[in-house]
């Protein structure tokens, strides 16, 4: 049945919706709370080697890659030890949904440019504050892709016993 009062989005917010529901954070949200973030979404460039964040910077936006790639990584004494590389509809920079948080690892656009969909904290907290639901589905999500990484963070471990004291992880918590 046609409902008159239904809110309609348009081709451009619906392709938009797409993507984001292919990163895991979005991707249980229904387009009406899909919505909520389109103001807040601002889309930026940057070229190859530009830092994006530092670690122990304040956590102050959330990432979604649009295009292009970038390499997380650990600052150690004077070198830098790639993480990772992340490439389209993937996020970083996700504790930015916690509100006082610190960067825990470096992030460099290693592609020739990316364009990325960046989302300020307030932004976030605000829906959150707004749409309990949102930010329930939203820190589930976070709960499930942790636990997956603890168990690779667990199973690393695992084959290469004995390089540090994961017992440390635990301290101070």
């Amino acid at each position: 049945m046609f409902n008159p009062l239904k809110k309609t989005y348009s081709y451009t917010d619906k392709l938009l919706f797409r993507f984001l529901q292919k990163n895991f954070l979005f991707e249980s949200l229904e387009e009406r709370e899909l919505a909520e973030f389109l103001p807040f979404m601002h889309l930026r460039t940057y070229k190859r080697n530009e830092v994006i964040f530092f670690r122990n910077d304040p956590a102050q936006a959330l990432y979604i890659i649009k295009s292009g790639e970038v390499t997380l990584n650990l600052d150690i004494e004077d070198k830098f030890e790639d993480l990772t590389t992340l490439g389209v509809a993937e996020s970083f920079g996700d504790n930015a949904l916690i509100e006082g948080s610190l960067r825990i690892n470096n992030a460099v656009c290693s592609s020739d440019t990316a364009d990325i969909y960046v989302i300020a904290t307030n932004n976030i907290l605000e829906i959150f504050d707004s749409h309990i639901i949102i930010r329930a589905k939203m820190m589930t999500a976070m709960v499930e892709f942790y636990n997956k990484f603890n168990l690779n963070l667990f199973r690393a471990y695992q084959e290469s016993f004995g390089f540090f004291d994961l017992g440390r992880a635990y301290r101070n918590i």
